[in-house]
């Protein structure tokens, strides 16, 4: 290597660079654009955040400011929109269709699409009805077979897209198909299979871990939400620091931990105020912590974004592709199976209308709204809650004023479209500041 391309590293934040042009130049030392930002203080943060605007980088902030928009317009119509009876029902309804999000954020990570995610709910609910109620298996043994089936059934989809080479979208439109009429065969002449309200049943309904304590507990999971952030953040950071990598400050953390504190403590406060937290809520912020942890945290999780910001890249790397591909799709059909879990605890019964209508539509749009990329390789799996917020939101507002239901649809159409077109700006925005 020549002296004028000389690169001498002394620690991980910075690098000492000699001048190309003179050799003999005192070097250059180039310190880590995070670090400068956190010397910086406030002043530094809100010169990164107007940075990333520029370049298309919006995150999650579109969501937020729909968000806000929404519950203003909606609370203006009706006083009632913000009272704590109204939000303890966005809350809980949300989580049924917000389970079948969290699997498509999985599969659209990768650039793809499920249709059969609505179907393979409904089925769920139907086998778990025809195992408990026809042929007398232990309620808690036919989850465990119910949940197996929904992820065998999104293996199959990934194994006939992955190996034999048949497009996502006509596999699973296929499965959209089939195991919608495989459910309506499976209930007969009938259409409803009532399940009683004990065990998995009684567990995803409208109830509360805690029962008689549910404001304690309220503000035990609270608590644990906060605790959990704060612990994480301080073990990162020693081990940053023990690393001499860039680490977030004490006080940084102190802010986060904060916010994370007020929103959850109000929210803990709202939802006392009526009938508390329910357990469907709690499984389903649960699974989003899980599953964030192993989307952002875990090699596996890595390799999905790889293989969806890049597929021959990815393969190059010595990604096994294919394996990707089929374990992801049996991720979403777990998830569907557990939301359709939710929708049978909801009405206590397996019916023709379980997984149907707009289900697989709002589930779609969830993860869209909520910031996950139709291009695949950018998004989080908490676009699945902030989605469903505002889907929920709307649905539930436009209950409130007496609206059509064909008002719903068009309004959530509209409000998936502008999703979508923010998306397509902010990577064309990406691509012309050369950070796509």
């Amino acid at each position: 290597m020549s002296d004028s391309s000389k690169t001498v590293k002394k620690d991980p934040s910075q690098e000492t660079v000699a001048p190309s042009d003179d050799p003999t130049a005192a070097p250059v030392t180039v310190v880590d654009p995070r670090l400068l930002i956190r010397e910086e203080g406030l002043k530094g943060y809100l010169t990164e955040f107007k940075r990333k605007v520029k370049g298309g980088e919006l995150g999650s902030l579109p969501v937020f400011v729909g968000l806000i928009v929404i519950w203003t317009i909606f609370q203006l119509q009706n006083d009632r929109f913000l009272s704590a009876d109204n939000l303890s029902n966005i809350s809980y309804y949300l989580s049924a269709t917000g389970m079948l999000a969290i699997g498509l954020v999985f599969v659209l990570l990768l650039g793809e699409i499920d249709l059969s995610v609505g179907s393979v709910s409904g089925l769920a609910s139907t086998l778990f009805a025809v195992f408990v109620v026809d042929h007398g298996v232990n309620s808690w043994l036919a989850l465990l077979l119910t949940v197996v089936t929904g992820i065998g059934i999104g293996a199959l989809h990934g194994w006939f897209f992955a190996r034999i080479g048949v497009p996502a979208f006509v596999v699973t439109l296929a499965g959209f198909l089939g195991w919608n009429g495989l459910m309506l065969w499976l209930l007969g002449e009938s259409g409803t299979i009532n399940i009683p309200d004990e065990g998995p049943v009684h567990l995803f309904g409208q109830s509360s871990f805690f029962m008689d304590q549910a404001v304690i507990g309220a503000y035990l999971l609270a608590g644990l939400g906060v605790a959990s952030m704060l612990a994480g953040s301080l073990i990162e950071q020693r081990r940053r620091r023990a690393a001499g990598v860039p680490f977030r400050p004490t006080s940084e953390i102190a802010l986060r931990v904060g916010a994370l504190a007020v929103a959850t403590f109000v929210a803990a406060y709202v939802l006392n105020s009526s009938a508390g937290v329910s357990n469907a809520l709690v499984i389903f912020l649960a699974s989003l912590v899980i599953v964030d942890f192993v989307l952002r945290r875990t090699p596996y999780g890595r390799k999905i974004f790889a293989v969806g910001g890049g597929i021959e890249a990815a393969r190059r790397a010595g990604i096994n592709v294919s394996m990707i591909r089929i374990t992801v799709f049996a991720i979403a059909g777990g998830f569907a199976a557990v939301g359709g879990m939710f929708f049978a605890g909801q009405t206590q019964s397996a019916t023709l209308n379980a997984g149907g209508g707009n289900t697989l539509m709002l589930a779609i749009a969830a993860a869209v709204i909520g910031g996950t990329s139709l291009f695949g390789g950018r998004g989080t799996v908490w676009s699945a809650l902030l989605g469903m917020l505002v889907i929920q939101s709307i649905q539930t507002g436009l209950d409130l004023l007496n609206m059509n239901t064909s008002i719903q649809y068009m309004i959530t159409g509209a409000v998936l479209l502008g999703a979508v077109v923010i998306d397509s700006v902010s990577r064309r925005s990406q691509k012309a500041a050369g950070r796509a």
